[in-house]
């Protein structure tokens, strides 16, 4: 028990220094970063099945302007 009461003032100043630094987070500062990351990933990129709808619809329209292209040629 000496021992820790004589280290005990550097291991409190040592304990601030990294709260300070914000280098040991609380929970709640990790679940509101968490929610933040998540909403800006929301505005900035597409959801994966956007994504699948959207590469299917070209994927469509691309196989019509095929068909489009294939009849203008055979009337030549």
């Amino acid at each position: 028990m000496e021992n820790i009461l004589h280290y005990s003032p550097i291991i409190i100043a040592i304990v601030v220094f990294l709260i300070q630094q914000r280098i040991v987070v609380t929970p709640e500062q990790l679940e509101r970063k968490h929610r933040e990351i998540l909403r800006d990933a929301e505005e900035k990129f597409v959801s994966i099945h956007s994504f699948r709808d959207l590469k299917s619809q070209v994927g469509e329209i691309k196989e019509k302007i095929d068909k489009i292209y294939d009849c203008i040629i055979a009337v030549k």
